[in-house]
């Protein structure tokens, strides 16, 4: 067996690959922590907190702790202005998506953002449209552009979902899918939707 100093080999080259992603959900203008799979039009999702303080609060915390390239996720309308707060009191330090798009990502790229994450406009019925995803790699440039991925399961396979979560794509979230798409983008975002709000590990 290896002995301390190959443990501590280890965990140190563990700590170079892993590092934690803070998160600032917004919905109506307030920092929740929502179910992700009851984001549904015209209805009232499950909360499972609701943060009294402002979403610049948090922002500065996340300075102050030196955790940088955190999300901020601007759920449905009514965020913007919360949004650009707390890009501005942490700038460059954050991203933002929910609802980006060409003619709207400068904006926030203006107030603070790192980057722009963006999903449901690289998509025209269900289908990846690469058209779009040039467009938008183009207006922002490759280096300040997350594609989120975030899925769900059907028959045994994670496809891509956008609209709120509620809509599959044809895109599988797999190896090829990943290699297609990262001479677009400087990073994803995936996440397992169905355990979003959970608070019950990883899927």
């Amino acid at each position: 067996g290896r002995g301390p100093a190959g443990r501590r080999a280890s965990a140190g080259r563990m700590a170079e690959c892993m590092r934690f992603r803070p998160a600032i959900d917004l919905h109506q203008g307030k920092v929740k922590q929502i179910v992700g799979g009851t984001l549904k039009e015209g209805e009232q999702p499950t909360e499972n907190f609701v943060a009294a303080k402002p979403a610049s609060y948090y922002a500065e915390l996340y300075m102050k702790d030196g955790l940088k390239g955190g999300h901020v996720i601007k759920l449905g309308e009514g965020n913007d202005e919360a949004a650009i707060e707390a890009l501005q009191a942490y700038p460059q330090g954050m991203q933002i998506g929910g609802g980006i798009n060409p003619d709207n990502c400068m904006k926030f790229l203006d107030a603070g953002a790192s980057h722009v994450i963006v999903s449901s406009y690289i998509f025209k019925d269900a289908k990846l449209d690469i058209p779009s995803l040039e467009k938008m790699r183009d207006t922002v440039q490759r280096h300040r552009l997350v594609l989120d991925l975030s899925c769900r399961k059907k028959d045994d396979t994670y496809f891509v979902v956008i609209d709120r979560w509620q809509t599959f794509t044809d895109t599988v979230v797999d190896e090829d899918t990943l290699q297609t798409l990262a001479q677009y983008c400087d990073e994803f975002l995936v996440h397992g939707v169905d355990r979003e709000g959970l608070m019950s590990g990883m899927e």
